[in-house]
């Protein structure tokens, strides 16, 4: 037996990253090289968004932390708390943990915690899915601030790498992996229609439409870009599905906007979690996926599956032809919902190309963290010349683009 030899510890916030996070630390779980523990905080600890804490457990992985952070609340200073309750948790944590690497991975406003604890206890922080781009939330400045911190990178793509390496971060850091969330796809575990309609108690015939609208963190009234979004939901026929919205201020009015929306249509559903698995399983069945969610951005194209992006949150974001952009107005998101579900631009689909990777991440983030070199240079940290200009990414035009809504919803 080969004695462990470096301690990671990853920390999950909630089922938002959890989904990307899971395959990692499958990974790194079955190397010896490795001990690897898990800590969960934020809504993975909240009933009203579904105690995903027991989603973790149920997929095989032992929870040895549980901090418990985040308010009952509904407004930007609950989160400025959370983030504080977080770091003074976090601080008795990881002062007694001491773990070699701290994984954290994406852009939740929690993540500032652990980072800025990590940074004064001089433990070494690796990041996943950083270089991303969302202007229209503070998730993009959360995200950069992480850059700023983590020793090391496991970006999703090419131009993400390039924005890394433009920041100033050593080449040798930065590591293009895919984004992990794809690995559900290629890991064989997806179900069929008839399992997804029996665990969802749904019909998914005819397809549904599914929705996952999450809160513009950047606009201090949330009605401004949901108002018009909802409105246009109304004239839409046929089945639609909601995915429970992010804790983040303003969740609370989206959710019952949406269940409001659910008691008057018989054939729409709200579900607070769904095991990624099925998630995913639904997405295969679906007719198109509409909102401001990631999902649709990173996930969609690897099953040539339509998006409508509405508004500003996933702003700049790399897109593939999948996604449609269309602003916040109640029209242009109508007549944007129309175009995705035609079986024309379905069929236009055939043979792209997703920019997120090719759902082999999770082995190739394990790769890189069971080897990396724990030595004092991980830490010492050196900007790179200011007229350093990295090669231009190599990504095809006519399949992947930097776009986002240049003006407000």
């Amino acid at each position: 037996m080969i004695a462990s030899s470096r301690h990671i510890l990853a920390l999950t916030t909630s089922r938002a990253d959890w989904g990307h996070l899971s395959s990692p630390l499958k990974q790194l779980s079955s190397r010896q090289e490795v001990r690897l523990s898990l800590a969960a905080m934020g809504s993975h600890l909240s009933p009203e968004f579904g105690m995903t804490v027991d989603q973790i457990e149920s997929d095989g992985f032992t929870v040895d932390h549980r901090i418990e952070c985040l308010l009952s609340s509904d407004s930007d200073v609950g989160m400025a708390k959370t983030i504080g309750l977080a770091t003074l948790s976090l601080a008795e944590l990881l002062d007694r943990e001491r773990p070699d690497l701290l994984l954290l991975i994406a852009d939740r406003y929690e993540m500032l915690a652990p980072a800025s604890v990590a940074l004064a206890l001089r433990i070494p922080v690796a990041h996943i899915e950083g270089g991303e781009v969302s202007e229209g939330a503070i998730d993009h400045a959360v995200r950069q601030a992480i850059t700023a911190i983590a020793h090391i990178h496991l970006v999703p793509t090419e131009t993400a790498r390039l924005r890394v390496l433009q920041s100033g971060e050593e080449p040798w850091r930065v590591h293009t992996v895919g984004a992990p969330s794809l690995d559900h796809l290629h890991d064989g575990s997806i179900p069929d229609q008839f399992e997804v309609a029996h665990q969802m108690g749904i019909a998914l015939d005819p397809a549904p439409l599914v929705v996952s609208w999450h809160p513009v963190t950047l606009d201090e009234q949330i009605c401004h870009e949901t108002d018009p979004f909802f409105e246009a939901l109304e004239d839409v026929a046929g089945p639609i599905v909601f995915c429970f919205p992010n804790a983040d201020a303003g969740s609370r009015q989206i959710r019952d906007q949406a269940q409001r929306f659910c008691a008057n249509r018989r054939d729409s559903h709200i579900f607070v979690n769904l095991q990624h698995r099925i998630y995913w399983g639904l997405l295969r069945q679906a007719s198109a996926i509409v909102g401001n969610s990631s999902s649709g951005i990173m996930e969609a194209p690897a099953l040539q599956l339509p998006c409508l992006n509405v508004g500003r949150r996933q702003q700049g974001r790399q897109r593939s032809r999948c996604v449609i952009d269309v602003p916040a107005q109640k029209d242009a998101i109508a007549e944007g919902i129309e175009r995705v579900r035609t079986q024309e631009f379905r069929d236009s689909l055939a043979g792209m190309e997703n920019p997120y990777g090719d759902g082999q991440a999770g082995g190739r983030i394990a790769e890189i963290l069971s080897k990396v070199d724990l030595g004092a240079r991980l830490l010492e940290k050196r900007s790179l010349p200011a007229d350093w200009i990295p090669e231009p990414p190599q990504w095809p035009e006519e399949e992947f683009s930097d776009v986002g809504i240049s003006e407000p919803g």
